[in-house]
């Protein structure tokens, strides 16, 4: 169980509903973007050095989408930690996450020292720490 009172969690809950809304939009956009024909002559490819300077710009669309795509995923998982009473633990250790990083990063699923070994190990680490045990 959280250390955070319901005022934090309210608070914060509202930065995951901001954040996911903005996300949202951002997507919803770019997916406008790649559905409209362009007719801007910057978007005309002509040659080769134009096809790959417009390949990378669509890679970096792609990349920026699927970020945009995986905090998405992450803020809805730090829903179900908020619904499970679960939200603001570090689901490797299972020591309180600061309300500090919280803040900065409402999402967040772990305490920064897990948060490192996992980026270290990949981001697919396993989490050690089971709150339903």
């Amino acid at each position: 169980m959280s250390a955070l009172d319901t005022t934090q969690i309210e608070r914060l809950r509202r930065q995951l509903d901001a954040r996911e809304a903005e996300l949202q939009r951002e997507v919803r956009e770019g997916d406008a973007d790649d559905d409209a024909p362009s007719k801007s002559p910057r978007n005309q490819v002509e040659d080769a050095g134009e096809q790959s300077e417009q390949q990378r710009r669509e890679e970096v669309r792609y990349a920026e989408r699927e970020r945009d795509i995986d905090e998405l995923r992450h803020i809805e998982a730090a829903r179900a930690r908020m619904a499970h009473g679960h939200y603001g633990v570090c689901i490797d250790c299972g020591r309180d996450i600061p309300v500090a990083r919280l803040d900065v990063q409402p999402s967040s699923a772990r305490c920064a020292p897990c948060q490192e070994i996992a980026e270290r190990k990949g981001s697919h680490a396993p989490n050690r720490y089971d709150p339903g045990a």
